[in-house]
């Protein structure tokens, strides 16, 4: 267990060995909350809103699909303009 010293303004200091466990580098983001009397830090990854799209809910179980589907070979290569064309009669 450390012991973390509130400063002026109400900033801390996370020591070393936290940050190291948790994988913090400088910059990175947290979100503070309370439960009871704790206070939880989780660190969050911000994105930009250009972004965004990718990180929905339903664009996520696309790719968790499109990896089921590459991992199970359920794929094949691409099928240049002329050939595609051609095969449609």
């Amino acid at each position: 267990m450390s012991l973390i010293r509130v400063r002026g303004k109400g900033q801390i200091t996370l020591p070393d060995d936290i940050r190291r466990a948790v994988r913090l580098d400088e910059g990175t983001y947290l979100e503070a909350s309370v439960d009871g009397e704790a206070i939880i830090l989780r660190p969050k990854l911000v994105i930009d809103a250009s972004q965004s799209w990718f990180w929905t809910d339903a664009w996520q179980a696309g790719e968790r699909a499109a990896s089921a589907d590459i991992a199970a070979g359920r794929v094949s290569e691409p099928v240049p303009g002329d050939a595609f064309r051609d095969s449609l009669g």
